[in-house]
């Protein structure tokens, strides 16, 4: 039996698809380094090795057996943050072709990518998605929660969420949000690091909103969007969403955004289009979250999903605990099989070698 850290791994046996790990590629991750002139800006990165370098990376996943597996995506920040709109589609090509070559290199341990768009360049997002999946061979595509600043559902970047319908392939999409998104309007910088601690949960929970009442989920019935961390808010939020919100849309306001809703309703409640994303378990080894995500958006909706590499060991702590909370929740074999690799193989429409 092995073991990581002086704790067994011999319960890792079996098929898990980590569907949320993330990687910097080494010529990716030469490039980020050129082009962030702050050196200490880089500090976090630099000190996860199993981040950018390969072989810390496989040593690591070997601790958890020949079965475990996972779906690279690009690390943040993403490729419209390092470069301006002329210089980040070259950006997104390099990550790209780099994930390429690692699920080439290494099929058994990383069978899929996820691809990395130049958002801030619409045209090129397009173009690039095509490339991606068409010659690269990418399972979907990673998008973050705005644009610098601008929110997914500016008409700008629809055409991502229709191709990726039109291709009946997932979208991937990550918080972001920095230091210096202030708190309060008073002060110039989040401290204490809210603006990740309880900064990014809300970013996600608001772009899962923008999108649901801009009726984007509704335009592309049936389009897989997979939010990080088991859907940031949304879950425990149900009863506010459900009564709160919904029916009483509204009255606490008036102005644009409730004409525009009045004129052209949506024609079913708020929560039951939140309940259309899906979600992963990357809650950091919470129990009591995990179950609240599963009660909300089903274990039908749920992937297997870490956030690798990004906690204290730098690895396997993730890895390992959500292991063993999935372990501990009594879930029918059945259950745990879709979240495990069921779900993300039918979303990228890959064999599941065992199906649920």
């Amino acid at each position: 039996m092995n073991t990581t850290n002086g704790t067994a791994t011999g319960t890792t046996d079996g098929l898990k698809v980590d569907a949320y790990s993330h990687i910097l590629p080494a010529r990716y991750f030469a490039r980020m380094r050129e082009l962030v002139v702050d050196a200490g800006a880089l500090k976090r990165w630099l000190e996860l090795d199993a981040l950018h370098d390969l072989d810390a990376r496989l040593r690591m996943m070997d601790d958890f057996g020949d079965g475990y597996q996972q779906v690279l995506t690009l690390s943040s920040p993403p490729p419209e943050l390092l470069a301006g709109p002329a210089d980040s589609p070259a950006l997104a090509r390099l990550a790209n072709e780099s994930m390429r070559e690692l699920c080439d290199r290494h099929p058994d341990r990383f069978p899929a990518f996820v691809a990395s768009l130049p958002m801030n360049n619409p045209d090129a997002a397009l173009a690039e998605l095509a490339f991606a999946v068409d010659d690269l061979g990418a399972r979907g595509v990673q998008v973050f929660t705005n644009v610098g600043g601008k929110p997914l559902d500016d008409p700008a970047f629809e055409g991502v969420f229709a191709e990726m319908w039109r291709r009946d392939l997932p979208v991937w999409m990550h918080p972001a949000r920095g230091a210096s998104f202030a708190d309060y309007a008073t002060e110039d910088r989040s401290r204490y690091e809210i603006w990740w601690a309880l900064g990014w949960p809300y970013e996600t929970s608001v772009a899962m909103a923008r999108l649901v009442f801009s009726g984007l989920l509704e335009r592309y019935p049936g389009i897989k969007i997979i939010t990080h961390h088991m859907g940031a808010m949304i879950p425990y939020l149900e009863g506010r969403i459900g009564l709160g919100w919904g029916p009483q849309l509204g009255s606490r306001t008036s102005g644009e955004d409730y004409e525009r809703l009045r004129d052209a309703p949506l024609p079913h409640p708020p929560l039951e289009y939140f309940r259309r994303f899906h979600a992963d378990t990357a809650l950091s080894g919470s129990s009591l979250g995990t179950r609240c995500g599963l009660d909300f958006f089903g274990a039908e909706r749920v992937l297997f999903g870490t956030d690798c590499p990004f906690d204290p060991e730098g690895g396997p702590a993730y890895v390992r605990e959500t292991i063993r909370v999935l372990d501990g929740l009594g879930l029918t074999d059945a259950d745990r099989a879709r979240i495990y690799h069921g779900n993300i193989h039918r979303l990228m429409r890959l064999p599941d070698p065992s199906p649920a």
